[in-house]
């Protein structure tokens, strides 16, 4: 896939329309994770020093198209030290801006428009710049108007991160070293029963794990006591194992887990195989034996690629154990040079600076839903977009 970059054009003294993804968490008014803020410095630095004038349009949460302060990106503002424009379709500020300035837009999903697309307000909020710049990967599966709308009407590039995003993922889809290990976790199998095929597609072996594990081992015919899963999927879950099998792709389900009597942080663990599972215990984690296996699979793959954790691993230290164990396995071999690692989803990032190893690995992408599409080879409309055909 080749696409326009910003190295593609001259932006000094234009007037450049800036997609970022600060979609963070923010507690009582303070960021908790700053990685995708930190990931677009680079491109907002290359269009600095190249003397644009920077807007960046962003959104965080759901306000629904109304303006909800809650979901305000001042706090953002705050922690990169610019200054925050409180509607996103002013455009008095531009006459004063110098070439390098950079000001940061509120929230544009304030408004409705954004996630309809609506022509009115793509023409509003495109006028009078002079290029688009989409550095937002987490958001070009969304065929909003800051993603597609203006590209259609302004010259549109991609920014450092977003070229990085595509440049390793597709590496890692088209040319694996091999054995290549593929982690899928979560809670629905539901929603990603395309990338687990394309996953069984590609992978030599894929490991399913989590809650999504759980909905497999229940269609195998464990017991899985008063635990989240989805019986309604049992004949996909079946059907995706016979498509691994066809594919020569060898899955592994857990052969335990971590359970309690009730979902909490602070509740008692046991360690149960599928046999000795309750009616009323609830799966909360990965067990040992599951564990074990899983991370000398690691230990025995060239390439991994994870999304989702396995258990609820900010409910550290005891239900933390099974994604811990894994992020530490997959951080120690890539390391030592053993392990191409390419991790994407915001659960797996937070287990992965929640126990230090987030900068060992080979590849942290930004995107959830994003990052698992790309995967599954769908069409994502922001960066079709910017395509150099």
């Amino acid at each position: 896939m080749k696409i326009r970059t910003i190295e593609h054009v001259d932006v000094c003294g234009k007037f450049v329309l800036l997609r970022d993804d600060f979609n963070v968490q923010i507690v009582d008014g303070k960021i908790t994770d700053a990685f995708r803020i930190e990931q677009s410095m680079p491109t907002i630095k290359a269009l600095r020093d190249a003397g644009a004038k920077i807007a960046i349009v962003a959104h965080r949460g759901r306000p629904k198209g109304q303006r909800n302060m809650e979901y305000t990106l001042q706090p953002i503002a705050d922690y990169m030290n610019v200054p925050l424009i409180p509607d996103c379709l002013d455009k008095d500020f531009l006459s004063s801006m110098q070439n390098g300035d950079v000001v940061l837009l509120e929230n544009v999903r304030f408004y409705e428009g954004e996630e309809k697309n609506s022509p009115e307000f793509v023409a509003e909020l495109a006028k009078r710049f002079d290029l688009f710049v989409n550095d937002a990967f987490a958001v070009s599966h969304r065929a909003h108007a800051s993603t597609v709308g203006v590209a259609e009407i302004l010259p549109s590039y991609a920014g450092k991160l977003l070229a990085d995003e595509i440049k390793h993922l597709t590496a890692v889809m088209e040319n694996p070293k091999r054995p290549m290990l593929s982690i899928v976790a979560g809670s629905k199998v539901s929603t990603k029963i395309g990338v687990l095929k394309a996953l069984a597609k590609l992978s030599d072996t894929l490991i399913i794990g989590g809650a999504l594990g759980t909905t497999f081992n229940y269609a195998m015919g464990a017991k899985v006591g008063n635990s989240l899963y989805e019986a309604e999927q049992k004949d996909t879950a079946l059907e995706i194992l016979e498509f691994a099998k066809q594919n020569n792709c060898e899955v592994l389900l857990p052969l335990d887990k971590g359970v309690a009597k009730e979902f909490a942080r602070d509740a008692q663990r046991f360690n149960k195989d599928f046999t000795q599972i309750e009616a009323d215990d609830v799966i909360i984690d990965a067990g040992i034996a599951t564990t074990e296996r899983d991370t000398e699979a690691i230990r025995q793959a060239k390439t991994v690629i994870w999304n989702g954790t396995v258990g609820m691993a900010e409910w550290q230290p005891v239900w933390s154990f099974g994604s811990f164990a894994l992020a530490e396995t997959i951080a120690e071999q890539t390391r030592a040079g053993k392990l191409d690692s390419v991790i994407g989803g915001g659960d797996t990032v937070a287990a992965l600076e929640a126990c230090g190893v987030k900068d060992d690995i080979t590849y942290v992408s930004t995107g959830g839903g994003a990052f698992l599409e790309f995967i599954e080879g769908r069409t994502l409309p922001g960066i079709a977009i910017l395509e150099d055909k």
